[in-house]
């Protein structure tokens, strides 16, 4: 089993930038990297931001579109490469997004658009379970793994149903894979922060 190594932190905290700095580290020991990228670009905002990063990262790196089975491109990846998943957030948008009954959720804040608290547990509990397969690939993957996230719980309350059941999801995503890391850090103002282990007093 590889590293894994766990970036997350605020929009434009520096978190994607540190997570390359690590991947180019492991480069220069000979490793390969594969960079697997889970944004899908649907508009020509998010098609300019994708292709800026693209341009942004080493032309040797390979990138893998994955936006909704990343366990299934790290397996790919080959078993010496440097993986670097950008982002876990994204990954799990795309699966609430694409979770059945989840379009009938509006972020008016409407009573009836609330999900009913069987189905919500239900969700968690696939999303859960999708986390744990995308853990069992990283424990079974011989490269260092470095895997990017953002903190959403840290703003405000968000103001409808569907933003308040992500945060959520990603809150316990975050600490699932905290708690399954080698490392993490906490990236803010660019500065990189590096949290001690789960078990620590």
């Amino acid at each position: 089993m590889g590293a894994l190594y766990f970036v997350t932190g605020g929009a434009r905290s520096g978190k994607s930038r540190f997570a390359v700095r690590l991947a180019e580290a492991e480069a220069r020991t000979g490793s390969p990297v594969v960079f697997v990228a889970t944004m899908e670009a649907l508009d020509d905002e998010l098609r300019d931001r994708v292709a800026r990063h693209r341009a942004a990262r080493p032309p040797a790196w390979r990138t893998v579109e994955a936006p909704l089975s990343p366990a299934a491109a790290l397996a790919e990846a080959g078993a010496e490469a440097c993986v670097l998943l950008d982002c876990l957030s994204l990954w799990l948008s795309n699966l609430l997004l694409a979770a059945p009954g989840v379009e009938d959720i509006s972020e008016d804040g409407a009573p009836s658009a609330a999900m009913g608290s069987d189905a919500r547990e239900g969700l968690e509990a696939r999303i859960g379970a999708e986390v744990d397969i995308l853990l069992r690939a990283i424990a079974h993957h011989r490269g260092p793994t470095i895997v990017v996230s953002n903190e959403v719980g840290s703003g405000i309350v968000p103001a409808g149903p569907l933003g308040r059941l992500f945060r959520d999801l990603l809150g316990s995503a975050n600490q699932q894979v905290g708690a399954a890391a080698d490392r993490v850090w906490l990236l803010v103002a660019g500065r990189a922060v590096e949290l001690p282990p789960a078990d620590a007093p």
